[in-house]
């Protein structure tokens, strides 16, 4: 299968940015806006593990593939990436329509998109290695308004409703797609506009001094500090890779919770793609959640969590119009 070769393909190149320094963090050294004060404490040394995938029962990496379910293939004809909808429907009356725009493995993402969504819309970009990529996309302010725009236009085309729009508006990423997001969450579009946010093992920043520069990710604590509040929606996980001189998704997790005045709670549990939950915290709608795993198939399993959120948070919020298969 052409397709299935170069979505893995994509992906065993995507999980090569581990080895990457994420550019987000290059401006380490730059002075936080407020003092830095928060020192997170690095991913223990009981949370170094790796598991095989004959133990996990699966390779997280290499998924199996279940198809497009009701929804359609990938089209493109929008401004950056592709898209997938319903084969019919997704869309009300009124022409309103939910989107998710997701940041870094596309194809992977989509496997588990399809077996819980029923209706919102799926935009996939991948830009490449490193959050670097991502950041230098969507630095212009125009550039987010228009994907969205473009996006309304495809659905309009496609349905026949010459007044389609966004209702709903969300943003996942993994890995190095949050670099993305960190610029949409910092203009007055995203900031207006976002609902929800996902991030999938994939936030980091620097140090300032042994503390975490906060200034860096300011623009998602103010969103955690949103949705812990009711108004948004924020979800969270992480593993426990240690990178090398920034601050692990396991640190900024943590910061997060503690600016929402939290703190993470110690658990044990199982998760998906035989992940081994540590830690989580939960306030109003800012959630987090912690694995154990310090290897390349950890990373990739983070990808089996976004499942759950879809099913257990944001179907539930949207409720989406319903799209049909054909």
């Amino acid at each position: 299968m052409p397709s299935l070769r170069r979505g893995l393909r994509a992906l065993g190149t995507l999980l090569s940015c581990l080895a990457l320094s994420q550019s987000a963090v290059a401006e380490s050294g730059k002075a936080p806006t407020s003092e830095a004060s928060f020192i997170a404490a690095k991913p223990g040394a009981d949370t170094q593990v790796q598991k095989t995938a004959q133990v996990r029962g699966v390779n997280p990496c290499d998924t199996p593939d279940p198809g497009f379910g009701l929804y359609g293939r990938w089209q493109t004809g929008i401004t950056m990436g592709q898209f997938l909808m319903p084969q019919h429907g997704g869309v009300s009356a009124k022409g309103d329509f939910d989107l998710m725009v997701h940041f870094h493995g596309h194809e992977a993402v989509r496997k588990e998109w399809v077996q819980v969504m029923d209706g919102a819309v799926l935009v996939g970009i991948d830009l490449g290695i490193g959050s670097g990529a991502y950041e230098d996309a969507f630095q212009a302010p125009d550039v987010f308004p228009r994907l969205i725009e473009s996006v309304e236009r495809a659905v309009a085309k496609k349905t026949g409703k010459k007044s389609a729009h966004v209702r709903h508006l969300g943003l996942s990423a993994w890995s190095a797609g949050y670099g993305a997001v960190q610029w949409i969450l910092g203009q007055n579009y995203g900031k207006q506009r976002v609902d929800t946010v996902i991030l999938l093992d994939g936030l980091h920043c620097g140090y300032w001094g042994p503390a975490i520069n906060g200034a860096q990710i300011a623009m998602f604590t103010d969103f955690a500090k949103r949705a812990a509040s009711g108004e948004t929606l924020m979800f969270v996980s992480h593993s426990s890779i240690i990178p090398p001189g920034y601050a692990s998704t396991t640190e900024t997790a943590d910061y997060l919770v503690h600016e929402v005045g939290g703190k993470t709670r110690r658990v044990r549990g199982s998760g998906p793609l035989g992940m081994d939950l540590i830690s989580r915290y939960s306030r109003g709608n800012f959630h987090v959640r912690g694995f154990s795993g310090n290897d390349k198939m950890d990373h990739c399993a983070q990808i089996g969590e976004y499942r759950d959120v879809l099913r257990v948070h944001v179907r539930p919020r949207w409720n989406s119009p319903r799209g049909r298969g054909d």
